[in-house]
């Protein structure tokens, strides 16, 4: 008897593609796969990689359990070496402990503290994951600007940073005027398509050394490297004027929207990420009680 072709005991052979196309060839990289900072990572070039909870160090573990210098991983050839730098927790590789430098091959991990990061090696398929992954832990999905809380490691890294080399350092926090009853007015969607829009003239507007991010429903945070308080006003009233005078559509008519902002820089006593957020928060409220549609900078 012959069969039908939809016998449902019957194989169907079917055409297989060849898969997706080969992913840009890449350097090696360690990431985070579990503990504080899940998803974060490094490209490892000709250069060595240094992981610990110093503030600068490549690979930034803020964890308790990890060395301050943990472990260092460098390459030599088309060889990845690692090696421990007296970790109180001593550096595992793949849960032997390190007792002098050894090899890594694609996929090893390293057991730091409570903490474990996995090698990938030169072209590693899971790359491209582990990117993606990272993507979604540190960015907002509605403006693909930094979130908060990468905006706070970044901060808390670049103060760091700032403090050891003596340079000038600034925050700027932007806040929509009269947001909500545009929300009210228009509806949400609405609403997004305006703080999509301002997101992309931040953009525009930030230098490639500059980290911007959406820190709440309509503010916004720029931190700016190397700026001095005229620096940072000057690159605030910029952002304010070109947002005042864009075009936004609600419900196919025009509109004007209007942003404050609150400038605060790095001194002796906003040391830490959350001090200057709140004077810059401070400023930012001194701008809202006098008008709104200006720039305020909080004194040192």
């Amino acid at each position: 008897m012959r069969m039908s072709h939809h016998d449902p005991y019957t194989t169907q052979r079917t055409i297989c593609s060849d898969g997706p196309d080969a992913a840009p060839s890449r350097s090696a990289c360690v990431v985070v796969i579990r503990g504080e900072g899940l998803g974060r990572h490094v490209d490892i070039d000709d250069g060595s990689v240094l992981i610990g909870r110093l503030q600068e160090a490549d690979l930034h573990i803020p964890h308790n359990s990890v060395s301050r210098r943990h472990c260092e991983i460098w390459r030599d050839g088309d060889a990845y070496w690692v090696r421990d730098l007296g970790a109180t927790n001593r550096t595992r590789l793949n849960d032997v402990p390190l007792q002098t430098p050894a090899a890594l091959f694609d996929g090893d991990h390293l057991t730091l503290g409570d903490c474990v990061v996995k090698f990938l090696g030169h072209g590693s398929v899971e790359t491209g994951y582990h990117d993606e992954i990272y993507q979604l832990a540190t960015h907002d999905p509605l403006t693909e600007m930094y979130n908060r809380r990468h905006f706070i490691e970044l901060t808390e890294k670049e103060i760091a940073r700032a403090i050891r080399h003596q340079r000038a350092l600034a925050m700027c926090i932007i806040d929509v005027d009269l947001f909500k009853p545009v929300n009210d007015r228009h509806g949400h969607i609405a609403g997004d398509s305006v703080l999509r829009q301002i997101s992309q003239l931040v953009r525009m507007h930030v230098r490639g050394e500059d980290a911007a991010a959406r820190i709440g429903g309509e503010e916004f945070a720029v931190l700016l490297p190397e700026c001095d308080a005229g620096a940072a006003y000057g690159f605030a009233e910029r952002l304010r004027e070109a947002i005042e005078v864009t075009e936004f559509r609600l419900d196919e008519q025009p509109h004007r929207i209007t942003v404050s902002a609150g400038i605060a820089t790095l001194t002796a006593e906003r040391g830490t990420c959350s001090r200057m957020m709140a004077a810059a928060d401070q400023a930012l409220y001194r701008a809202k009680h006098q008008g709104r549609n200006r720039v305020c900078l909080q004194p040192d």
